[in-house]
């Protein structure tokens, strides 16, 4: 497959999670938006290793450990955003301003 036709999806990606994060205003939709950004990024640079080096799998590992860790995360991400809207029946970005020191 083409290195370019990897390089759109990774484009349209990151297109719909910057528009997804600016444009909404719920946590669980922002969180989203950025993890398909991160997302994108990821694919972007598994075609890109995959392209200048296809014999040996270095870049693919890498970026299984970087979802490894953007997986723990947006589990943690997630879990602050329900203890929030527990304690404080928060779910939008704007209310949840106040919790800054």
């Amino acid at each position: 497959m083409m290195l370019e036709a990897f390089l759109l999806l990774a484009a349209a990606l990151l297109a719909v999670g910057l528009y997804g994060a600016l444009s909404q205003q719920s946590i669980v939709m922002v969180m989203m938006g950025l993890e398909l950004m991160i997302n994108a990024v990821m694919v972007a640079a598994a075609a890109v290793w995959f392209h200048t080096s296809p014999e040996s799998a270095d870049g693919q590992v890498l970026v299984l450990a970087a979802m490894l860790a953007m997986a723990v995360e947006m589990a943690m991400g997630f879990a602050v955003t329900i203890a929030i809207f527990r304690a404080r029946d928060v779910d939008m970005t704007d209310a949840a301003g106040d919790l800054q020191g």
